[in-house]
């Protein structure tokens, strides 16, 4: 008997997946968004908290990438302003109190209720936030390609998303201007 087998876990043949258990900090935004039905609020939520996670990279979540958050909830959330406020000060508070392992919970819930391409689309977002104040760090950057790696989202997905911020980027800032020598 091999230890799988004595732990349950390997009769099948399959591997185990723990039951996906929305993140408190989900939880919190969820019951604010009662008024709407539960799978909508939920996608706000884990939208939102993936966000936030990308704009906490810094450790900091500066007004504008707060302002970038509302203005991406009313577009993709459908949400109008005061409610877009609301949950994207939630989530900033809820990511900067709770941390990593929520935002971890909150992304790796996100790509299980993600809608057709929102996987990809949420990338567009990630770089827009981080890019409100006009830079986007390399840590940042490093964050955002943590998360599309946990989303299951291609390279080649992320390069051209990325592409699309190129002069956001503050690794390349600098780089092939007149005057200027990286070097």
């Amino acid at each position: 008997m091999s230890i799988l087998d004595f732990l349950g876990l390997g009769s099948k043949g399959s591997v185990y997946e723990a039951p996906a258990k929305p993140s408190s900090a989900m939880e919190h935004i969820v019951e604010r968004l009662k008024d709407m039905p539960v799978e909508e609020a939920e996608w706000i939520a884990a939208f939102a908290m993936v966000m936030a996670r990308a704009a906490r990279a810094d450790f900091e979540i500066n007004p504008e990438e707060a302002k970038a958050m509302e203005q991406l909830l009313q577009e993709y959330g459908g949400l109008d302003p005061e409610q877009a406020s609301l949950v994207a000060e939630m989530a900033t508070n809820r990511s900067l109190l709770l941390g990593a392992s929520d935002d971890y919970l909150a992304t790796r819930e996100f790509r299980r209720i993600a809608r057709s391409g929102g996987r990809e689309r949420i990338l567009h977002c990630l770089f827009a936030v981080s890019a409100a104040d006009d830079s986007i760090s390399i840590v940042e950057e490093e964050e955002i390609r943590q998360v599309a790696s946990e989303l299951g989202i291609e390279h080649g997905e992320f390069t051209a998303a990325r592409a699309k911020f190129r002069e956001k980027r503050a690794v390349l800032r600098g780089l092939g201007r007149p005057g200027t020598n990286p070097i």
